[in-house]
């Protein structure tokens, strides 16, 4: 027969302040976001095909615009660095927000990921933070190698213009992450695979990023100039090119935003 136990015996919990029982809660939402965008970050620059995407054919094209004439391009009075530079940092956010995130996106939602990660206290609004903050990441990576090398080989981008080109840069973000999403939430996951780098290398030779839109032929020109990555490729060079901000393509991005942003609220499938 045992003891019958004295309170003195038995363990304690410490009251909190208001008089309830402490126990462990979910972490602050901020610390949560930035845990997620941490490990998005993460997995876009450990995955060897993302960083092939991001990173290297970025610098490998930038090295062949500039060196070679294998495409040919109206420079103007200016070089031909100055022309392709800020069209290789256009193409390079496109492939971080739209081609990486929406083939990461398709297969976390295949994989069940995303319905879990939904019912954890980061929650849905958390998840998509973080995936935007953790593209703006990897884009400042890609900005920093790319705008590097570009330096080395000559460029003389106008410091006037930052500013704008960060403009551009958030609103390009944010729609080719919109359309990612749009992509990964309605598709299957290897449709999507097939899809977002085909529709990368199509942009990337006729929709105004490599190649200027105004030096595309007849109406592929005007089609192009319309796209999110025409008028992403036209924002960035009139900045960085001329140091202004070109009010009309930043408009066509804002709009572009708000379209895939309401569509993709309205279609997106978790599981």
């Amino acid at each position: 027969m045992t003891a019958a136990s004295s309170p003195g015996d038995r363990p304690t919990r410490a009251p909190a302040t208001d008089g309830a029982p402490r126990s462990p809660g979910a972490a602050p939402v901020r610390r949560r976001v930035l845990a997620q965008t941490a490990f998005e970050t993460r997995a876009i620059l450990r995955n060897g095909e993302q960083l092939l995407i991001t990173l290297v054919l970025p610098v490998l094209l930038l090295l062949v615009l500039t060196r070679t004439s294998v495409i040919d391009l109206d420079t103007g009075v200016g070089s031909r660095i100055d022309l392709v530079a800020p069209g290789v940092l256009a193409l390079a956010v496109m492939s971080t927000a739209f081609t990486s995130q929406a083939i990461a996106t398709a297969f976390d939602r295949r994989n069940g990921v995303l319905r879990l990660l939904a019912t954890t206290p980061l929650g849905r609004g958390g998840l998509v933070a973080g995936k935007v903050l953790g593209v703006l990441a990897v884009e400042v990576v890609q900005v920093v190698v790319l705008g590097a090398v570009a330096l080395a080989l000559g460029w003389q981008p106008a410091l006037a213009g930052v500013g704008a080109a960060m403009v551009a840069v958030l609103l390009g973000t944010a729609a080719f992450t919109s359309l990612a999403l749009l992509l990964a939430g309605t598709l299957r996951a290897e449709a999507v695979l097939a899809l977002a780098n085909l529709v990368l290398v199509l942009l990337a030779v006729a929709g105004g990023i490599v190649v200027p839109a105004e030096q595309l032929p007849g109406p592929l020109a005007a089609l192009a100039s319309g796209l999110p990555s025409g008028a992403l490729g036209q924002a960035l060079r009139a900045a960085l090119g001329d140091g202004v901000l070109a009010a009309g393509p930043l408009v066509v991005l804002a709009v572009w935003t708000v379209v895939l942003g309401a569509v993709t609220g309205r279609v997106f499938r978790w599981s």
